[in-house]
């Protein structure tokens, strides 16, 4: 699939300057737009959106489908009656980062008692809506809020260690469960349903200024998800329901051990007996939320790096034959495009690149690789045709943190590639990226801010202290936006017209 000329910024929500401790799709999200219809953008590429899980990891969610409540705007909830303003004044105020554990503790109350009052009065269009949400919804839905409702009973612990019945599905157990938690139920319903209803209408808003939504899609699940817990059959677990075998990649670039993500790999036979049918629904599900999608680790689905769940890194793996084109075959008969791009960074080989190939989905291109050494200039901008270049992604520094710690040799590199850069390394790799052959340039918005590595979002293999990070309401300014329409207007990545989302009129 062919991909217009356009350039976006990567942020995640999170990020945002909303109130209440985290970034939201409240009053920030709809300036955050503004300020990109401003800059001239055309994209605003965001990390998953699900519920985080283990180190709130938007790569480590409870579920392939759900949405994360921390996301949606209390803001937007009272202007559409769920709740009384004065339930949350005590939450607001702008952060510099994230702090998870306060934020559950003070926001997801509030969140309840809103999604509780709904139930309790909702009537008319916004009544039919969430009935009808829940209805069409019912295969994904049904299963997480009973999942979401139990790991919250028993205090976080994971599904194999609820009780036997409970564990292994059992039907009378199930359906005891579904009836003694009928409230919490409806009311963890209502949030899915005010997270969708919100994400939808800021994607109108959005497309009503000529900017597309880009969403990344995980290739691997949680052990501790709904979607383990309800389709076990489907993943490679043991007679006790324990993964036998889980995900990573060898070591690499960022670790020397390698990274053990410790996700439970698929039955790819068992999927392809079914049809596929599980990726399929995942699949129209996220296409139907973004309109473009990011395949996280596109690596995985021609070879993917199987390691002893025993192991403590990743150094023992091996690699794995993935579904290759017979999972891409069928998402195309189901979905007909495939509107994908692939993350096909590190170690990849001809036969990756071949798949992808074959499939016609772009590739990427991250320019701080571009300069390590001649084998890297695959990565630079002249390099890029056909490809979706950045600056950087989430999983590395910022520029100016890259150029500050990098060696003579690199910096030497970067310098006679690009030239002077007389208002710092974080535009001179701005304006390559934009004027390169490649079909998106998306950048970090801590580049465009020429923030250092106190703003970086995530790094891999650390266990502790990513996906905090957040901006002010007063860095992304008037003159950086004038800055970047000017860049965008010189190499020809200006907005086109798209068609504008139909009009709901979300409740939420």
């Amino acid at each position: 699939m062919s991909f217009p000329r356009a350039a976006g910024i990567l942020l995640h929500p999170t990020s945002l300057p909303s109130r209440g401790g985290i970034g939201d799709f409240g009053p920030a999200a709809y300036a955050f737009v503004d300020s990109l219809a401003s800059a001239r953008q055309s994209l605003w590429q965001v990390l998953p959106l699900g519920p985080v899980g283990y180190g709130n990891s938007p790569y480590s969610s409870t579920s392939a489908f759900a949405g994360n409540p921390l996301l949606v705007s209390l803001e937007r909830l009272a202007d559409h009656g769920w709740i009384d303003r004065a339930k949350f004044s005590h939450l607001l105020g702008e952060s510099d980062h994230v702090e998870y554990d306060q934020v559950f503790a003070t926001k997801m109350p509030v969140l309840f008692e809103a999604g509780r009052g709904f139930i309790q009065t909702a009537s008319g269009a916004a009544r039919q809506r969430f009935e009808r949400f829940c209805k069409e919804n019912a295969g994904w839905l049904d299963d997480f809020v009973l999942f979401d409702s139990l790991r919250s009973r028993y205090k976080l612990a994971s599904w194999n260690q609820w009780p036997p019945e409970l564990v292994r599905r059992e039907p009378q157990a199930i359906e005891q469960a579904r009836k003694e938690l009928a409230e919490d139920l409806q009311i963890r319903c209502a949030l899915q349903f005010a997270f969708y209803e919100q994400w939808n209408a800021l994607r109108r808003y959005a497309s009503e200024r000529w900017i597309r939504l880009v969403g990344d899609l995980a290739i691997f699940v949680n052990y501790d998800s709904a979607d383990v817990w309800a389709h076990s059959e489907l993943f490679r677990l043991d007679g006790a329901l324990e993964p036998e075998v889980v995900s990573g990649v060898p070591p690499d670039f960022f670790s020397a051990t390698g990274q053990r993500w410790g996700n439970p790999l698929y039955r790819w036979d068992v999927m392809n007996q079914r049809g596929y049918k599980w990726w399929i629904e995942r699949l129209r599900w996220a296409t139907r939320n973004c309109d473009y999608i990011r395949l996280d680790h596109f690596r995985g689905f021609d070879q993917f790096w199987e390691i002893p769940a025993g192991d403590s890194t990743a150094v023992n793996g091996r690699w794995v034959d993935g579904p290759r084109d017979a999972l891409f075959q069928k998402l195309s008969e189901a979905l007909g495009g495939l509107p994908f791009f692939a993350e096909d960074l590190g170690y990849i080989t001809p036969e990756v690149h071949a798949l992808r190939d074959r499939l016609r989905i772009p590739g990427m291109a991250v320019m701080q690789f571009g300069f390590n050494d001649e084998g890297a200039h695959m990565y630079l901008p002249h390099r890029a045709a056909g490809k979706v270049i950045y600056t950087g992604t989430h999983d590395n520094d910022t520029t100016v943190g890259w150029y500050t710690s990098a060696n003579d040799y690199v910096r030497r590199n970067a310098e006679a590639y690009l030239g002077q850069c007389q208002d710092g390394i974080h535009w001179a790799f701005i304006r390559a990226a934009l004027s390169s052959v490649a079909d998106f340039a998306l950048i970090p918005l801590q580049d465009v801010l020429g923030l250092g590595s106190e703003a970086r979002m995530n790094t891999p293999s650390r266990e502790e202290g990513n996906w905090k990070w957040r901006f002010s309401s007063a860095q992304f300014t008037n003159e950086l936006c004038a800055k970047l329409a000017r860049l965008v207007e010189l190499t020809d990545r200006t907005p086109q017209r798209i068609p504008v989302l139909p009009d709901e009129n979300f409740a939420a």
